[in-house]
């Protein structure tokens, strides 16, 4: 109970961000969905977070200080909420893709592929950042033995981070056997509250060239997600008045 306790005090922003995909899972999945998407998730995390600390695969090798054994839960020796964070990366990159993608009623490994590129997306902000924990609340959790190029991230890590997302999220729709769902707007804005945390601790630390490098991409990202969408709907609209040939 002690490590329980300790786990919430010294991370009290992954849980809440655990709490709000939930919530959002449950109105937008039901909660049977929404619990199974995150049984799913962290599992599949916290296998990639163990082969890398041995083998470097997939998100290339890094360590962990383990400073924090004793005041928070570890399985083996990857902290409890470095999986805990997947699940909600994850579904909040599925909503956002579902959303931008719906006119054109993407296939599973479609919807699989752009909710892994979306997670890695966040990733280019996350990684720099917590690298960088013994600066913030986080504290230096892990390092990368050889560094990184990217701020001290390997490209390695984000080529882990894509294939832990297409996989994740690939095998959650081959279990629910459906990407249906009611409501996604909780899930995006869920997408965007954690990009938004972490650019305002990238500027609180002073990092500004990150904050600059984070927000020009996902600037970008946000327009191209807009202009597909729109571009799905004015197709799809074409073909309902016949304006189209569907060949």
């Amino acid at each position: 109970m002690d490590l329980v306790i300790g786990t919430l005090i010294l991370r009290p922003y992954v849980f809440i961000f655990l709490g709000i995909f939930l919530i959002a899972g449950a109105l937008d999945l039901g909660w049977r969905r929404a619990v199974l998407f995150g049984a799913i998730v962290g599992p599949v995390a916290w296998l990639a977070e163990f082969s890398s600390t041995r083998t470097g695969v997939p998100f290339g090798l890094y360590h962990y200080t383990g400073l924090t054994r004793g005041r928070e839960i570890y399985v083996a020796d990857v902290p409890l909420m470095d999986a805990a964070s997947f699940p909600f990366l994850a579904y909040a990159a599925f909503c956002l893709a579902r959303r931008a993608l719906a006119p054109w009623r993407p296939s599973r490994p479609t919807l699989a592929l752009a909710a892994g590129l979306l997670m890695t997306a966040l990733d280019v902000v996350i990684d720099p950042l917590a690298v960088r924990g013994d600066r913030w609340f986080l504290g230096r959790i892990f390092y990368y033995p050889a560094g990184g190029v990217y701020f001290g991230v390997p490209p390695s890590n984000f080529a882990g981070w894509a294939l832990v997302g297409v996989v994740a999220v690939g095998f959650y729709l081959l279990v629910a056997g459906t990407h249906e769902g009611r409501r996604v707007w909780p899930g995006v804005a869920l997408y965007y509250a954690v990009l938004a945390f972490n650019l305002a601790v990238t500027a609180w630390i002073g990092e500004w060239t990150l904050v600059g490098v984070g927000a020009t991409l996902h600037v970008g990202l946000a327009l191209a997600l807009l202009y597909v969408h729109a571009q799905a709907r004015r197709v799809a609209g074409a073909l309902r008045t016949g304006e189209v040939n569907p060949v």
